[in-house]
């Protein structure tokens, strides 16, 4: 089968042809479809898991009580798959699964055989699937509007639209079954999340929906699309009568009488201090068993979204933002130094995001994702503030500060080459994360030596990963509009705009030159003529004099150039860099990874580290 690719930012094809929507029947016109440009491994039993995963939802779409919504895993596979298929309450029996069939269809049919993700949201149901489990998620970038049919004239039409939509968005979080269909002023409206993302992740993704479909009216249909959610409006009803729901019922928020409120009040409070004291006794017992783990920084946990400070709080940890606790700057924002009043150290980053609803929506995504990322060589993210268009990012503190510092700043050669090749491997292992192991590539786009910090053992944490799609256009680093810097940016990605995982491989490549040789990238003050380092490497390796690039600074008994079979030995590690980058891997065999994601989609463009 054809292998479907992604358009950027959309990361989805909006299908052109609209049908009428009649009651009894699945409703199954397509919206979006996504599939993975990648391959599971081994492709045979991924195909067999996958097979298994739609045969099992089917099923239990058949089976009476279903519900409509339904998962099927085959975790234990030698190539695992994760699959989930939802109708909308108004879509039942016959119908649901008559539209899961048409979703499966429009899958088997675009996406390659073992494509390793893929997702067709059809009006009447969605149908999504992956080699790793995502179950818990809600909103993703990617999230989009589809704007249908004519502008409606009559008077009142788009605000009631809007009114609606937001009703659905405050009220269907708490509905039981995360659905609920509705009527009003002529409008015609219904919102649905999916059951695994509970009562928050609803909310969440809702808020994203009802901003996306805001620019919709006054046409007379609209849509939003989202990993957790689906809304859409209509002047024309897309659903039984008896399907809709009271929406009063959800939007009161604990307006009863007095006095029940006196008595919910009080036995509330019995039950809370009972709860409390109990909560208490156990951490004690616990605490007294157990010790912390390392690197346990606030508390924070894997799987969730960052930790939301107060903006006085961390204005006050900085000092104001005085330049005396500033720790540097770049063209993501100045950082600073910060001391909370739990007595943790932190590093604070100011960011200037466009004050408009869908920026604040992508920042809130993003960081919501990028939270998440937990690796020994990746900076992790401690949580966030917002205050109008200023963001505020909290990090984990790296007391020996950034790369540059030890290569060429203040702190010059006092790195040792076991340091030199640690860091180096550790930068490595960070990127292949970004790149390969996480459940969303994310490609840095800007690495570079005051981008890799250091803790106290000395090991390299790359800095500002997942930040590039959240620079706003006039504070890029270039006029045309691209994330990185010169002198470490892969010139088809400065160039022409090519993105992919080899942008990070060449700027980790020219990293690799600047730890060897303790020079700058861009410094030109090289003998005997005036040259670039890059330029300087090259004609070095053409004489077949590589060594001469080595830090003079470094002890020659730390290193034995003649002993190929060492890891140890420079010369090797450059000759495998080269190789590298050479010499790829195939994109067949790169681990899984999630649809939807790649910020590079040029149509036959092959993705590898």
């Amino acid at each position: 089968m054809g292998r479907f690719l992604l358009l950027p930012a959309l990361a989805f094809v909006v299908a052109s042809a609209w049908a009428p929507v009649t009651f009894g029947d699945p409703q199954a016109t397509l919206l979006n479809l996504g599939c993975s440009q990648y391959n599971a491994t081994p492709a045979s039993a991924f195909i067999a898991a996958l097979n298994s995963t739609f045969a099992s939802l089917r099923a239990n779409l058949s089976a009476a009580g279903s519900g409509g919504f339904a998962t099927a895993a085959e975790p234990r596979a030698a190539a695992p798959a994760f699959a989930m298929a939802q109708c909308r309450p108004y879509v039942a029996g016959r119908d649901c699964v008559a539209c899961f069939d048409a979703a499966a269809a429009r899958l088997r049919a675009s996406c390659s055989a073992a494509a390793n993700g893929g997702r067709a949201i059809l009006d009447g149901c969605m149908l999504r699937y992956e080699s790793a489990a995502f179950f818990d998620q809600s909103t993703l970038p990617g999230n989009t509007q589809v704007c249908n049919g004519s502008a409606v004239e009559a008077g009142g039409f788009a605000d009631a639209a809007r009114a609606l939509v937001a009703d659905l968005a405050a009220a269907v979080p708490r509905v039981p079954g995360l659905a609920a269909a509705a009527a009003s002023g002529g409008v015609y409206a219904a919102a649905q999340c999916v059951e695994t993302v509970g009562e928050g992740g609803c909310a969440q993704c809702l808020n994203v929906a009802v901003a996306n479909i805001d620019g919709c009216p006054p046409n007379s249909d609209g849509r939003a699309v989202d990993a957790g959610c689906f809304m859409r409006y209509s002047d024309k009803s897309f659903f039984p009568a008896n399907s809709t729901v009271d929406l009063a019922v959800y939007l009161r928020s604990g307006k009863s009488s007095h006095k029940g409120a006196i008595i919910g009040g009080i036995i509330g409070g019995v039950a809370f201090l009972f709860l409390v004291g109990l909560l208490t006794l156990l951490l004690v017992r616990r605490s007294r068993k157990t010790k912390p783990r390392k690197g346990d920084i606030l508390g924070a946990t894997e799987l969730q979204g960052p930790t939301s400070f107060y903006y006085h709080d961390l204005k006050a940890a900085t000092n104001n933002f005085n330049e005396k606790s500033k720790l540097g700057e770049g063209g993501f924002g100045d950082v600073y130094k910060g001391l909370l009043k739990n007595g943790k150290t932190v590093a604070v980053k100011r960011l200037i995001v466009m004050e408009t609803s869908r920026a604040k929506a992508d920042f809130e995504s993003e960081v919501r994702l990028i939270s998440n990322v937990h690796h020994r060589n990746l900076v992790r993210l401690l949580g966030c503030s917002r205050k109008g268009s200023e963001f505020l990012l909290v990090y984990e503190y790296m007391a020996n500060g950034s790369l540059d510092k030890f290569l060429f700043g203040d702190r010059r050669g006092t790195l040792n080459w076991r340091q030199r090749f640690n860091i180096i491997v550790g930068m490595a292992r960070g990127l292949a994360y970004l790149h390969q192991e996480f459940h969303v590539c994310i490609i840095h786009r800007d690495i570079k030596s005051s981008n890799v910090l250091l803790d106290d053992d000395f090991q390299p944490k790359i800095a500002d990963f997942g930040l590039a799609r959240l620079l706003p256009d006039d504070h890029s680093h270039l006029s045309t509009k691209f994330a990185g810097t010169l002198g470490y940016t892969a010139p088809e990605y400065a160039i022409h705009g090519q993105l992919s995982e080899k942008v990070d491989t060449y700027s980790f490549g020219v990293v690799v030159l600047e730890i060897l040789s303790g020079r700058k990238s861009n410094d030109t003050r090289l003998e005997p003529e005036t040259q670039y380092l890059l330029e300087w490497a090259w004609k070095l390796y053409e004489t077949d004099n590589l060594m001469a690039l080595l830090d003079e600074s470094l002890d020659p008994e730390e290193y034995r150039p003649d002993e190929r079979s060492s890891p140890q030995g420079p010369l090797l590690l450059m000759q495998q860099v080269e190789c590298e980058a050479k010499h790829p891997p195939p994109v067949h065999l790169l681990p899984r990874r999630r649809p939807y994601q790649f910020l590079s989609s040029r149509p036959g463009k092959k993705h590898c580290m």
